[in-house]
């Protein structure tokens, strides 16, 4: 049988990336030929990535298949690809064949991938807004391990496309109030538009001090939750500063290789201040009996149709410009919010 030529992008060095031919076996038995429409660059992780800043022990991640490699250059990386199943394999039921799909793949125009690794898009909706299923799950997933009650006081670090889509979820909670923090002027804005009542600058001072003194002055003494998604380390400490007694800190950014150095020994200390680790690979144990990922994607899918997150896109570039595609996403925090590379038109 006939081998496939596929294009795929290589991290091959610290900020550089490459286009490069790769032979794709054909479909097995289990496995479809998937021809690409668009895959979306992670604006954090895949920032990271490609300035080198991650553990080179690290596998990329175990629990997706085209992802089971390690860091190594050169090698391939991302995980939001959809596009429409051309080919299928001979166990395979032919009603797959023109389906659109997302899988989670690195960016490449053609992959081969088991049955099992293709989620149908629901009718419906976009595949523009299907490319953002890894960060609702993951806004999800947040949320879900947060657990926010009635009446709490949130605050969120963060305003990237996953904190924002946390936000989203998060003002439709009964909320006393709900605050964010991002440096991006525009991502401030865009903010308060879907919801937080207040959005500051991370490194205004006098804002932080405002917010302290109306936090003293209903007597709540700091939030009860805060979610920090900001991939600074160091919003660690400002966000133990901000926390009330016994309050929550729920971590999801990944900082890669940085170390914070937090401070444990203060606010953090007197006043039980909880820091919850959240990472989408994995549910809740405590939810694990009722709630499971294919349960957790099911409501994933419902909640891009209702947000519709493709209109946050700001770039899109072809496969042969990804060096252009990767380095605005490093460089244009201001303009450029979700990037994404299209392999043919709609």
């Amino acid at each position: 049988m006939m081998t496939i030529e596929a294009k795929a992008v290589f991290h091959t060095a610290p900020r550089e990336v490459a286009l490069q031919t790769i032979e794709l076996p054909p479909p097995g038995e289990d496995q479809v030929l998937i021809k690409a429409h668009h895959s979306a660059i992670s604006p954090g992780t895949e920032g990271m990535i490609f300035d080198g800043r991650f553990p080179q022990e690290l596998a990329q991640d175990a629990t997706i298949p085209s992802l089971a490699g390690s860091f190594a250059y050169p090698f391939r990386y991302g995980y939001a690809l959809v596009g429409e199943i051309i080919e299928v394999g001979a166990n395979v039921d032919k009603t797959w064949l023109k389906r659109k799909v997302f899988t989670f793949h690195p960016h490449q125009d053609y992959a081969v991938v088991a049955i099992g690794e293709c989620l149908p898009i629901p009718d419906g909706l976009s595949p523009l807004d299907a490319l953002f299923l890894p960060n609702m799950e993951s806004a999800v997933n947040f949320v879900m391990d947060a657990a926010p009650l009635l009446g709490e006081r949130v605050l969120v670090f963060g305003q990237g496309v996953v904190g924002l889509l946390t936000c989203e979820l998060l003002a439709r909670f009964p909320l006393a109030s709900l605050v964010t923090a991002d440096p991006v002027a525009s991502r401030r804005e865009l903010s308060k538009c879907i919801g937080a009542s207040n959005c500051i600058d991370p490194n205004d001072e006098n804002a932080w001090r405002d917010l302290q003194d109306r936090l003293q002055e209903d007597g709540s003494g700091g939030f009860d939750l805060v979610i920090e998604l900001s991939g600074n380390s160091g919003a660690l400490n400002r966000a133990i500063e901000m926390t009330g007694f016994s309050g929550r800190i729920l971590v999801g950014s990944w900082y890669g290789n940085k170390r914070a150095d937090i401070d444990l020994g203060g606010h953090f200390h007197r006043r039980r201040i909880q820091l919850l680790s959240s990472q989408v690979s994995t549910m809740n144990p405590l939810l694990s009996g009722r709630w499971d990922k294919s349960r957790r994607i099911a409501l994933a899918w419902h909640w891009l149709d209702v947000i519709k997150p493709g209109r946050w896109i700001t770039h899109r570039f072809g496969l042969d410009r990804c060096m252009q595609a990767f380095d605005t996403n490093a460089g244009q925090k201001e303009a450029a919010f979700q990037i994404i590379f299209d392999y043919q038109d709609d």
